[in-house]
């Protein structure tokens, strides 16, 4: 799949959680616990090779990976291709469980803030907490897939076959002032 082939009307689905550079962030600055660093590891251990499957299902409209320009960079790149906006409902988007505690320690990667110096301007504004999650540069980050949304149960099933308990967390619209809304 291309990452320019978005309509309006579709679901945006995140395959990984966001946090791997806050998590590896907290790991340098040794504020850590070896438990939230071995998830992060297995996090970025696992392929995502569910993407081979999911270019066949025609529903799909749009796929990519999201890696160091962090989740709304590459949203973006998909959206300016496609020639469409998207709605981000932050509180929806998959994160480890532990990212807003290394987040409130300051545990920001500096490519964070180099990521949104460089898109921030197509999107709307953000607090300091949804910029750092969602501008979060990932290392093996899992896939942004965008599905038709009348095939959104559909698309939820068939990754659950493949281990992959997904949820919606925002949608794309006709094009808008501002390439991406985060609520």
């Amino acid at each position: 799949k291309k990452n320019n082939a978005a309509t309006p009307g579709c679901k945006l689905f995140l395959t990984k959680p966001l946090g791997v550079g806050v998590i590896t962030t907290a790991q340098k600055k040794g504020l850590v616990q070896q438990k939230d660093l071995e998830l992060a590891r297995n996090s970025m251990l696992k392929l995502n090779n569910a993407g081979e499957k999911f270019a066949q299902l025609p529903y799909v409209k749009a796929m990519t990976d999201v890696t160091g320009f962090g989740l709304l960079g590459h949203l973006s790149e998909i959206c300016e291709g496609s020639g469409v906006g998207a709605i981000v409902e932050s509180q929806r988007v998959h994160r480890f469980e532990i990212v807003d505690h290394y987040i409130a320690q300051k545990s920001i990667p500096g490519g964070t803030h180099r990521n949104f110096d460089s898109y921030g301007h197509k999107i709307s504004p953000l607090s300091e907490a949804q910029k750092a999650l969602l501008c979060d540069p990932q290392t093996s980050g899992g896939l942004l897939v965008v599905v038709d949304a009348a095939h959104e149960e559909e698309f939820v099933n068939y990754a659950k076959n493949m281990d992959l308990d997904l949820e919606a967390f925002g949608e794309t619209v006709a094009t808008q002032e501002l390439m991406v809304r985060v609520n």
